[in-house]
């Protein structure tokens, strides 16, 4: 793993991550040019979502199948030609079909982790995803300014062509410079299919890492997703622009997360993740202080929001590390399960505020995630004091890969099995 390499990885996490959500930016202006209502321009939005947990669980088994190579040169093509058919749709009808297509195979950020953790040393993997989480956080963050600033000057299609191109660039620089990876895995596609659920059942400390990431996303996205209520609300008063503003703010996240994988390489991802959850309430509290406005109020919701996206990302760290050292033959098929489990936490959680918010203010919502984040606590507290925890503890700081290999039993040597009682061998 070159540097150069990781660099042209980290970039590609952050295109794909980010065609997921520049749409949400362009989204008024597709409804304005082609005489739609709002609600169905929006449509487009839900359609690329709904693709992107499709292609998690469709396609990024197959990483455990296929070379990694043609796969996700392949991957990123079709994304490319897909933005690019996006952005000449004559309707929303078009558009949207477009948009799920390209939210399917928009999936190569959830490709490469597993691929990037088989190409570095056990004890440099929490760095190599730190690093490659920064790239996805900022695509996440800058696809939407992306989106609006390009799609004001130019018009909606704009961002789409121009992401179509940079995909199709991608996908021609990968078909270079990618190292030729053997396939882990024999098994047919129904079986791939089929094995992240038989992985949950067989692996406590996945089903652990999910537990730790449903929850702690899910408080996360009810945050976001009724943080918007309150600043246009009459609290505050403000704009929807004001929530892209405060969300700019989560920048200094891709600053954190490379330092949160090396932390995971030296400590372990056990106290990593009970950090984590530890800044999860701390979190909550703070923003419970911007629930009545007034000077004090602006400055809580970026001190809570702060801390809850580098809680939530660097805990997210954490749990990769500790999935992607269980089962080296399988890392796709555990991240599929992991990230299914992390994006149903997160729809639950929306769901779920924004019905709190309805009856109980966003103090509520508050409340909601300290008690997300106590349940992962609480079960943290209870593997950390369980039988094994050293054992259990796989890729704490790589150590669970070597400690899995050197487990091999060896036959006594020969010459050693004949030296006489009070003998050494030096």
């Amino acid at each position: 793993m070159s540097r150069r390499l990781l660099l042209l990885l980290t970039l590609t996490c952050a295109v794909g991550v980010g065609t997921v959500y520049f749409p949400q930016a362009v989204s008024p202006l597709v409804g304005a040019a082609l005489h739609e209502s709002p609600g169905s321009a929006a449509l487009v939005v839900s359609a690329i979502q709904i693709g992107y947990t499709a292609g998690i669980f469709l396609l990024v088994p197959l990483g455990d199948r296929l070379p990694h190579r043609p796969f996700l040169v392949t991957l990123l093509a079709l994304t490319g030609v897909g933005l690019l058919v996006a952005g000449c749709a004559p309707g929303l009808a078009p558009l949207i079909a477009a948009a799920a297509v390209v939210g399917v195979t928009t999936v190569a950020a959830q490709v490469i982790g597993p691929l990037a953790a088989g190409l570095v040393a056990a004890d440099r993997r929490g760095a190599v995803l730190g690093t490659l989480l920064s790239g996805s956080t900022g695509g996440m963050l800058l696809a939407r300014t992306f989106g609006g600033t390009l799609g004001e000057w130019l018009g909606w299609r704009a961002p789409y062509l121009a992401a179509g191109a940079v995909a199709l660039l991608l996908a021609a620089v990968l078909a270079r410079t990618l190292p030729v990876t053997a396939p882990a895995s024999r098994q047919p596609y129904a079986a791939l299919l089929a094995e992240p659920l038989r992985l949950l059942r067989a692996e406590p400390e996945l089903r652990r890492s999910c537990l730790y990431q449903a929850t702690v996303f899910g408080g996360f996205s009810a945050v976001w997703t009724c943080l918007a209520l309150l600043l246009t609300g009459p609290v505050y008063g403000l704009g929807a622009h004001a929530v892209g503003m405060l969300a700019l703010v989560g920048a200094v996240t891709m600053l954190c997360t490379p330092y949160a994988g090396r932390l995971v390489d030296r400590v372990g991802p056990d106290r990593v993740n009970l950090g984590c959850l530890l800044g999860v309430l701390l979190s909550a509290a703070v923003l419970a202080v911007g629930a009545g406005g007034g000077p004090a109020g602006p400055p809580a919701l970026v001190a809570g929001t702060l801390l809850l996206d580098i809680s939530m990302q660097s805990g997210m760290l954490a749990n990769q590390a500790r999935v992607y050292a269980l089962r080296p033959d399988a890392r796709s098929r555990l991240n599929t399960a992991y990230m299914t489990c992390a994006y149903l936490g997160g729809s639950g959680g929306s769901w779920l505020g924004v019905r709190i918010y309805g009856g109980t203010g966003w103090p509520g919502v508050c409340v909601l995630v300290a008690v997300l984040a106590g349940i992962a606590l609480a079960r943290h507290l209870v593997a950390s004091r369980g039988p094994g925890r050293d054992a259990r503890q796989a890729g704490d700081g790589g150590r669970g890969d070597r400690c899995a290999s050197a487990s091999v039993a060896l036959p006594p040597s020969p010459r050693l099995s004949k030296q006489p009682v009070g003998r050494r061998a030096f």
